[in-house]
């Protein structure tokens, strides 16, 4: 197949990589792409947000099928066009997409299937917000209701943190515009993971379950990021939780939305919250019965999760999101292998907040010839000397692969250890929870 991949990080690396590890021989462009999708795919000098430039190039390339990684694109409705032009895509159209750009659709949605979810208002006055607080307790969750890179939700130990969330993104304008509606939220205790379904508009597969690492320091310490690290499979997700989850979560969501006139086709993303020990009694789990409850939606394949989950599939990757865009996939589409994942995500010096760019990034070719090791670029470019840079925050995604996930640690964690550049850091301890179960 001829294929394009939209964006430029370490998820779009993943799925370029995943789609030339096929049986099938390729043809696999990447817009942008950055210095890693290089060795797999050709890049266009496309943005991800082009989405006039996007569709021209589609028309007259006629790809087989287009792959959009960001939300942006998606929310923006790349797909929509995409399909005016006779291209096949796979992403929900800009109606679906809202599930992950509006978290105030995604509740209303959630609440109208019935699915098990915190409760949530929405607030456009930060007076009025700070005066809800009490109903809520601590911690809560302060969320802008739009896009936000990842960094649009605050989980506040305090009312003083909580009420500064609040100002920060209705009144100090943080977020732009993502802020300006603001979701406060009850907190859910217990262990959260993620499930990745690809559907169809009518089925869903589950793709292999995962936890992403969110804070920025060990010890799940420091403001939220885009990820600093994953793991797959999820050891709390357990066998018995995987049928509640498709029937009970994804599946409504996909016939609610259908309802509306909605046909979802893409990932579908499910943050969850798992809880066996009923420990929020106050809270929806109770009222709910669920040891399962949502936290959020995506509707897109997540960073760093892809980089865990890719590396566990067999089969033909671009037949299985083919037969997803065009409203046929089969349960024997997705083919899971039995190694386990680990990923760690190397980021630069400052990372959620303000950083360099531009440092030269050494050690890369030590994985060139390790099978049980994958380097992905999240946020590389390649400099004028032919080397590599540092263009983003999340500059790294390292990937080991294992018998086991202790294997699976120790390779991803051998292989950052050989890479090096100014200000780079990591976190220490991913996978951590998987480990404390024991």
């Amino acid at each position: 197949m001829k294929i394009l991949v939209v964006g430029s990080g370490g998820r779009e690396h993943a799925i370029a990589w995943r789609l030339a590890q096929d049986a099938e021989e390729h043809e696999i462009y990447c817009a942008p792409g950055n210095a890693g999708t290089l060795d797999v795919a050709t890049n266009v000098a496309i943005k991800a947000d082009d989405l006039e430039g996007l569709t021209a190039w589609a028309e007259a390339e006629k790809p087989d099928l287009v792959v959009v990684g960001p939300e942006a694109p998606l929310v923006a409705g790349l797909v929509d066009a995409l399909a005016k032009v006779g291209v096949p895509a796979f992403g929900p159209v800009a109606a679906g997409a809202r599930l992950e750009g509006s978290k105030r659709f995604a509740k209303e949605i959630m609440d109208a299937a019935g699915v098990p979810t915190g409760k949530a208002e929405v607030f456009t006055d930060a007076a009025k917000a700070k005066a809800a607080l009490p109903d809520y307790g601590l911690p809560v969750v302060i969320k802008a209701d739009g896009l936000a890179a990842g960094k649009g939700v605050i989980v506040a130990e305090t009312t003083a943190d909580a009420e500064a969330a609040i100002d920060d993104m209705l009144v100090g304008n943080k977020f732009g515009a993502a802020g300006a509606e603001v979701l406060i939220e009850e907190f859910l205790h217990g262990e959260e993971c993620s499930i990745l379904a690809m559907v169809d508009g009518e089925n869903a597969v589950l793709l292999p379950s995962s936890q992403d690492h969110k804070r920025v320091f060990d010890g799940d310490k420091g403001p939220n990021t885009g990820g600093m690290g994953a793991y797959s499979p999820a050891p709390v997700v357990t066998s018995d939780k995987l049928p509640l989850i498709k029937e009970k979560i994804i599946l409504p969501v996909v016939r609610e939305l259908k309802k509306r006139g909605i046909v979802y086709r893409g990932i579908l993303y499910a943050g969850l919250m798992v809880n066996d020990e009923n420990a929020n009694p106050h809270g929806p789990l109770a009222k709910s019965g669920s040891t399962v409850n949502v936290v959020e939606f995506n509707a897109r394949f997540g960073d760093p999760e892809t980089e865990a989950v890719l590396p566990r599939l067999g089969g033909s990757f671009a037949t299985a999101l083919l037969h997803a865009a065009t409203g046929c996939l089969k349960n024997e589409d997705i083919v899971v292998k039995p190694e386990t994942a680990a990923t760690v995500i190397v980021a630069s010096g400052g990372y959620p907040g303000s950083y360099e760019k531009g440092m030269s990034i050494s050690g890369l070719e030590s994985s060139v010839a390790s099978p049980s090791t994958i380097v992905f670029h999240c946020g590389t470019a390649v400099a004028e000397d032919g080397g590599v840079r540092t263009s983003g925050g999340r500059v790294l995604s390292v990937t080991g692969i294992g018998a086991n996930l202790r294997e699976a640690v120790d390779r991803a964690y051998g292989q950052v250890e050989k890479i090096s550049f100014e200000k780079m850091f990591y976190r220490k301890d991913i996978a951590h929870r998987a480990f404390e179960r024991g």
